[in-house]
């Protein structure tokens, strides 16, 4: 059953995927709609302009919207944000489980509208600031939507995904996209990368399930538990699961290999203060803001083991789905 339901959550994205780059970004939901749904976010170029409200370059991107055919009222929702490879088999992969406990699912792409392939060989293509801001984006046209639960809906992501579920609980960027004090109720980054820590006294507080790899080489374990407890000093309640011998991508499908030509900031140790917008060497002190850039191209290399862990992939669903039944009281 799971392969037909995978099978056809493909077909839906590739029958979404007909319209029309042309088709008009809705304002709100109020219609009930699904399927494939075309809005308007912004394309900061770095984080800084999104927290200072400074990102000014409007970009209509779209999504694809599941809501369980079995909702007799307002369900829970999911925004869904893709990793540096796109969206792929994985993001249908997690939207059926997602179903399997009555959560709608939002899969966002950041990518394709930007005419963006992929960005795990040049992370430079895009800012994740601008996944950030289409999280949030997806985030207000969601709980404008009848079936759905404005107050239940969360995020999930993948690597890079991953840092958009981790920093959309920060109040400075969610204040940026949206207006009224919708933010969403969970957050569940897999893998992301916590060379770079983001830090601020201003959270929005909804809590954390954090899944990694303990033998992820290209976005390791340590600096995001470490990171984890950061979250947990400010007064969020983070839940970090480690699958001990799992590499990047544990919930792939495909056996783990080695891509020579995928880039890896693990070396790199920035502390990004958003309150004071200072940028520093975490482990020094010392401050980068000026040459952040030259300093993030000297500590990058390439090279990672990337591929699916049969404990990850397995157990990696039913965490998630405990997790949410606890959150949304499912």
């Amino acid at each position: 059953m799971r392969v037909i339901g995978v099978r056809l959550s493909l077909l839906i994205l590739l029958l979404a995927g007909t319209a029309t780059a042309a088709d008009p970004p809705v304002q709100d939901l109020a219609d009930g709609r699904t399927g494939k749904i075309h809005f308007e976010s912004v394309t900061p170029t770095g984080f800084f302009q999104l927290a200072k409200r400074q990102a000014t370059q409007k970009t209509v991107i779209f999504g694809v919207l599941r809501v369980p055919r079995k909702a007799t009222g307002p369900v829970p929702a999911m925004v869904v944000a893709h990793g540096s490879a796109g969206v792929a088999e994985r993001e249908s992969w997690w939207a059926d489980h997602l179903d399997d406990i009555g959560v709608a699912s939002f899969i966002v792409d950041s990518f394709t509208p930007r005419n963006i392939r992929e960005t795990a060989t040049d992370q430079t293509q895009l800012s994740t600031a601008a996944n950030v801001a289409d999280a949030f984006a997806a985030l207000k046209l969601l709980a404008t939507h009848p079936k759905i639960d404005r107050q239940r809906i969360g995020v999930i992501g993948f690597s890079k995904g991953g840092q958009v579920a981790l920093w959309t609980g920060f109040e400075s960027y969610r204040a940026a996209v949206i207006e009224d004090q919708t933010k969403f109720a969970a957050h569940v980054p897999l893998y992301p990368a916590c060379n770079g820590w983001q830090v601020t006294d201003h959270l929005t507080g909804g809590p954390i399930l954090m899944l990694l790899g303990g033998r992820d080489d290209c976005t390791p374990a340590v600096p995001c538990r470490e990171y984890g407890q950061w979250f947990k000093s400010k007064g969020v309640d983070v839940n970090t699961i480690v699958y001990e011998n799992a590499y990047h991508d544990f919930d792939s499908i495909r056996p783990p290999v080695r891509a020579k030509n995928v880039v890896t900031g693990r070396k790199c140790n920035m502390l990004v203060d958003l309150d004071r917008f200072v940028i520093t060497v975490r482990a020094t002190g010392e401050d980068i803001t000026r040459t952040a850039a030259s300093y993030e191209r000297s500590c990058q290399e390439r090279g990672v083991m990337v591929g699916g862990d049969t404990e990850g992939r397995k157990k990696s669903p039913e965490h998630v789905k405990a997790f949410l039944k606890k959150v949304f009281t499912l």
